[in-house]
């Protein structure tokens, strides 16, 4: 269906409820597959473990997901201006993703000519794909987000996010068992090559649903401007916006609160005996809590609020850390991966379904860019701090740490953030 070109609200809002559910099925199937795609080629697992076969430093191994987190993050303000001045999202959006899904395809080259191209050859080609890849995305998501948020409603937004971070997290979770059958009976180079040619197979898939979005033609409501005004428009927002500024804050905090996550595991085995078996039915409760957590939070936040909703969730996280902490015996970790994947829920999925209820449309994707660009070094920063606690004072400080961050962020939340639309209305 072609875009339609529609300036009166009242007929934009109708064009909208009409094709409400031909949008939620076709982005729920782009998000399940790019989450099938990416259990292929996962940045927390396979693309580690590939790299790991040509180093031994932990830093570049480490660097793979961060590369990932800070490419998405990163760009989002440096296009915020450009996004605004589009009556559509869409085009912009499909031209960019291309770019986030290709270097699968592109790594799938690289794993099987690597033992042609020897170690420093791979790993430099697989870091500059990934790169690509992080950064690519990081320009896709600001015309992403802006279009979700035009064509679904902010009483369906948290709906969508949770029910499509779900579906991602299904299919992610079976796509992770098939790869690891993939790389336990197959041969180097062929058992990398193949999780990487179905994931960008998926990716394609992904692609062909997104482009299937229904999105009206508006009329530009954001003013022309040059790089100097954006960057005064930018400043403004920050100077008179201070409700969004507490938001802001919340967060960076938010990343403290759950930087002790990434130590649950380590610490269970290592301190406590926990068995890789063990391990393996935790990240399965992770998952399966989140699989059911994100729409379920998705639709509350929808009908009571987004904002109290964020702030029990990451209560969650510090009622997962202070169990960690106190932990006497291995069981005790399964309300711990519980709560925390209740908190990953509320830091992600409704913090996502908040940041455009901040903004009028024509300002939407500068607080989009505002939300994810100046979080990105805190994003870095917190599991940096979270590692030296451990180093320094063990894994339990970094618990304790996480608790208090999180006891901080839902104070902030309730004190002195105000619910986006009752703000939007004063």
């Amino acid at each position: 269906m072609q875009d339609k070109k529609l300036s009166n609200p009242q007929l934009m809002e109708a064009y909208i409820l009409k094709n409400l559910r031909h949008n939620y099925i076709y982005n729920l199937l782009d998000g399940g597959f790019f989450g099938l795609a990416l259990g292929f080629a996962s940045f927390i697992t396979v693309i580690p473990l590939f790299v790991s076969t040509f180093t031994d430093s932990a830093i570049l191994i480490g660097l793979v997901p961060a590369i990932h987190n800070m490419g998405w993050q990163l760009p989002q303000l440096l296009i915020a201006n450009r996004v605004s001045q589009q009556s559509t999202f869409k085009p912009m959006l499909l031209r960019y993703t291309i770019h986030e899904r290709l270097p699968f395809l592109a790594m799938a080259i690289v794993a099987w000519l690597s033992p042609r191209l020897g170690d420093k050859l791979t790993l430099t080609a697989i870091f500059l794909l990934l790169i690509w890849q992080g950064l690519a995305g990081g320009f896709s998501a600001s015309p992403w987000q802006s279009m979700i948020a035009k064509i679904f409603p902010s009483d369906r937004r948290g709906t969508f996010y949770g029910s499509q971070s779900s579906a991602a997290n299904f299919l992610a979770s079976i796509s992770a068992i098939l790869a690891g059958f993939i790389l336990g009976r197959l041969l180097s180079p062929l058992d990398f090559t193949l999780c990487f040619i179905f994931a960008s197979v998926f990716m394609g898939v992904s692609w062909i649903a997104l482009a299937q979005t229904r999105e009206p033609r508006s009329e530009l409501t954001a003013p022309t401007r040059d790089r100097r005004e954006f960057w005064q428009s930018i400043a403004s927002i920050l100077k008179r916006d201070g409700n969004f500024r507490w938001f802001l804050l919340v967060r960076m905090l938010s990343q403290v609160a759950v930087m002790g996550f990434s130590f649950y595991t380590v610490y269970a085995v290592r301190s406590l005996g926990m068995s890789e078996i063990a391990v393996g039915i935790l990240t399965g409760v992770l998952l399966g809590t989140a699989i059911i957590a994100n729409p379920v939070m998705g639709w509350i936040g929808d009908q009571w609020s987004h904002r109290l909703l964020m702030a029990i969730g990451v209560l969650g996280a510090s009622a997962s850390a202070a169990i960690a902490w106190l932990a006497p015996s291995p069981i005790w970790f399964v309300p711990v991966f519980m709560l925390a994947g209740i908190a990953n829920v509320a830091v992600w999925t409704i913090s996502l379904a908040m940041i455009p209820d901040f903004s009028s449309e024509a300002d939407r994707p500068s607080y989009i860019g505002l939300a994810n660009t100046l979080i990105a070094p805190v994003t870095i920063l917190a599991p940096l701090l979270g590692g030296w606690l451990a180093q320094t004072g063990g894994y339990q400080t970094a618990f304790i740490a996480s608790a208090i961050g999180g006891v901080l962020t839902s104070l902030i939340l309730v004190i002195f953030v105000r619910d986006p639309h009752q703000a939007i209305a004063a």
